[in-house]
């Protein structure tokens, strides 16, 4: 029998929970998705979902791999949506559990827009988004006063249709630190159109490769030397790649942070 979640909510058969994991750390977890863990029938992952999360699940759970992988063979968005409904429309428990924030580059919009169309019920539970987990794990303030009074959160790879429709010189003009998600393997190509908008080569980048995690590591480089080719020896890792003044703060925290 299902259990209620902390706010009294029960999560009830035939219906989808759409559940942001966190960047990793199962620590950061809200109370809502580990209870949507520890009471569906079935998880429905994204590759970003860590083992330390998925560990939390009830044990005779059942867990489905639907990861999506930039280069990599990956399940069709389509096909990922149509198991959703299909397993609600068994009478289970559908825990849609996915990396960061569902709505912050997860396409979580896409999948409840057709749950909705379906006649499925469904809800939502938001997640810690790495572009602001990430950072505070890094030990780099995602505002500060001193700083910054805007943080622009970007998509690094292009859209599906392979056509990139970001104005990275634009972006550049506005003077604000940029989190680039999903952005390592082009970072050569944006750091040199963000210096062409005027972006100074001097200005400080962070590379956070699997951010949260044990295996965390920082690699701190300016966008001069990013433009001419930062050796990424992880580049298949999970990584963000932080760009502005926030990133000189970390010299002053790391010395007292705690990992």
């Amino acid at each position: 029998m299902s259990e209620a979640s902390p706010a009294g909510v029960p999560f009830e058969p035939g219906t989808v929970w759409l559940v942001g994991a966190g960047p990793g750390d199962p620590g950061l977890l809200t109370l809502h998705a580990l209870e949507a863990l520890k009471n569906a029938d079935v998880i429905v992952y994204d590759a970003l979902v860590s083992d330390r999360v998925l560990s939390l699940a009830a044990p005779e759970a059942r867990r489905e791999f639907a990861g999506k992988r930039g280069g990599r063979p990956s399940h069709s968005q389509r096909d990922i949506t149509l198991r959703l409904i299909d397993l609600a429309r068994q009478g289970l428990r559908v825990l849609r559990l996915k990396g960061g924030d569902p709505f912050v580059f997860g396409r979580g919009g896409e999948e409840v827009k057709a749950l909705a169309e379906a006649g499925v019920r469904f809800r939502i539970v938001p997640g810690i988004t790495a572009g602001i987990g990430g950072l505070a794990y890094a030990g780099i303030p995602a505002t500060s006063r001193e700083t910054n009074q805007a943080l622009i959160l970007v998509a690094g790879h292009p859209a599906a249709d392979g056509e990139d429709r970001i104005n990275w010189e634009a972006l550049a003009a506005i003077g604000q630190p940029l989190v680039v998600y999903m952005g390592l393997s082009r970072l050569a190509e944006i750091a040199g159109r963000l210096i062409a908008g005027g972006m100074a080569p001097e200005t400080e980048v962070a590379v956070l490769i699997e951010a949260t995690l044990p295996d965390q590591q920082v690699i701190e480089t300016t966008l001069g030397a990013a433009r001419d080719g930062l050796r990424q020896d992880r580049a298949a890792a999970p990584a963000l790649v932080v760009i502005g003044a926030i990133v000189g703060l970390r010299r002053a925290l790391l010395s007292n942070l705690i990992t």
